[in-house]
């Protein structure tokens, strides 16, 4: 973590929202140390738990990654931490590996677990089904994170939450590595209009938020039928 990203969580934390800040983190000693000295007392933990990515990206053994999770969780937990986990690539593990993860999290004190579709690779149906089967065996509430490589990370989302996850990953305008996540003003819509749920959220926040982040980073949000993220709510109620 470099000096600008501590600024940066510092001021996040400072500016007192009415939400839950955590930081990020890899399951490294390090890396909860720098969040701790940052002032967070929620971190999610981040792993890898696809065969693919144990073998190619960490090089190393099932067993030893859990291990290393279980170190890494018990010592967030010894600053006192709130900790949730990230199961990166769940999407291609399968479920008794998301499972064990999810188990392991849970004994030792996790609060929540992403189920991580990082490459993009799932589809709506494919999302709900999996979901579905997951979320019924699961000992913790699940967070779903969408990736948009495919243009489905709006989608994908809301069939996990009609599926019955806790919670959905979103950002702003949808940015993010690659093709980017799923947009919290699409995510908003689709549960509001399609599912009939009560997201908390409303359209003149979504709007308001949308414009200031487009203008920060001076691009144009993504939306529904190219309109901008947030905007044209009414029109859709019609």
């Amino acid at each position: 973590m470099g000096c600008e990203e501590q600024e940066a969580l510092k001021l996040i934390l400072g500016a007192r929202l009415k939400g839950t800040a955590f930081a990020w983190n890899r399951a490294r000693r390090e890396d909860i140390e720098e969040s701790v000295k940052c002032g967070f007392s929620f971190l999610h933990i981040s792993i890898p738990i696809s065969d693919l990515h144990l073998r190619h990206k960490l090089k190393t053994s099932r067993e030893k990654v859990l291990h290393q999770l279980a170190a890494a969780i018990q010592h967030a937990k010894s600053f006192g931490c709130r900790v949730s986990i990230g199961a990166e690539d769940a999407s291609r593990a399968s479920a008794g590996q998301f499972l064990e993860l999810a188990e392991l999290s849970a004994r030792l004190g996790a609060e929540r677990i992403r189920y991580a579709d990082t490459i993009g690779c799932l589809d709506p149906f494919r999302a709900y089904e999996q979901m579905t089967a997951i979320v019924k065996q699961c000992p913790l509430p699940i967070e779903f994170h969408a990736h948009n490589d495919f243009g489905m990370a709006t989608a994908n989302s809301l069939a996990a939450c009609q599926a019955g996850v806790a919670y959905v990953s979103t950002t702003i305008t949808g940015i993010g590595e690659r093709a980017g996540n799923a947009a919290m003003g699409e995510v908003v819509k689709a549960l509001q209009v399609i599912a009939k749920a009560d997201t908390g959220v409303t359209h003149e926040s979504s709007a308001k938020l949308t414009s200031l982040v487009s203008q920060l980073l001076a691009k144009e949000s993504s939306g529904l039928n190219g309109c901008r993220d947030g905007a044209d709510f009414k029109e859709l109620l019609q």
